[in-house]
């Protein structure tokens, strides 16, 4: 066997770095989701001070390219903080952050989509601001945010490959070091897609499942 040889070891260092960047994704994309609907939430009660301040920490956050964002946690943050961060760290505070920006807008735009005469017949029947949220609010908007939140999550995962530059083992980087030694990018390359590619239409598949799941819910309750 040749230094350069493509081997069945390679492919499963690959999984290992797609493992890396699944776990990563699934993590910064449930602290993303969590930080995100809280953002809307506040926003849905008009808490002052609060509201304003996190609408504009989310639009700072989506307009600004994320690789910035990474470096300035990475090396930024320890500076400021005196403090040290490791790459893994520096990846979950930015991916977090930056994901919790695009759940704050699909969410409140998702809230402000149902009807305000709805929302103006429960307070007649005497709900509270709470009860309106949870039993119409949240059902509705949760149906109209996951065709947008499915484009997210494919693109949040796509995002997990600038990672790479500050040296986590994810799938993209181990993709540059086998690159490196075997000298085969085509092979390399095409398997690191193959598995990004893979892994985007599963996000797909399981998102439309639960939106035509909740969908029926929605009709059956005559939402």
């Amino acid at each position: 066997m040749r230094y350069t040889d493509f081997t069945a070891h390679d492919l499963l260092l690959l999984l290992q770095g797609a493992g890396v960047s699944v776990a990563l994704f699934a993590a910064t994309t449930a602290i993303g989701l969590l930080i995100g609907l809280a953002w809307a939430v506040l926003r849905y009660y008009r808490a002052p001070l609060l509201a304003p301040f996190f609408a504009a920490v989310a639009e700072l956050l989506k307009n600004s390219p994320v690789l910035v964002q990474l470096f300035l946690v990475f090396f930024g943050l320890p500076v400021l903080l005196e403090t040290d961060v490791t790459p893994v760290q520096a990846a979950v505070i930015t991916l977090s952050g930056n994901t919790a920006a695009f759940i704050y807008v699909i969410a409140v735009s998702a809230i402000e989509s149902i009807g305000r005469e709805q929302l103006e017949t429960a307070r007649v029947f005497g709900l509270s601001r709470w009860q309106i949220l949870r039993r119409i609010v949240a059902p509705q908007a949760a149906v109209f945010a996951l065709g947008p939140l499915t484009g997210l999550l494919i693109n949040q995962l796509q995002v997990t490959s600038l990672i790479s530059v500050i040296g986590v083992l994810d799938l993209t980087k181990v993709g540059a070091i086998l690159n490196l030694r075997t000298l085969k990018p085509f092979i390399v390359w095409t398997v690191v897609g193959l598995l990004y590619y893979l892994m985007a239409k599963l996000i797909a598949t399981t998102c439309a499942r639960l939106e035509t799941r909740l969908r029926a819910h929605s009709q059956w309750k005559g939402l």
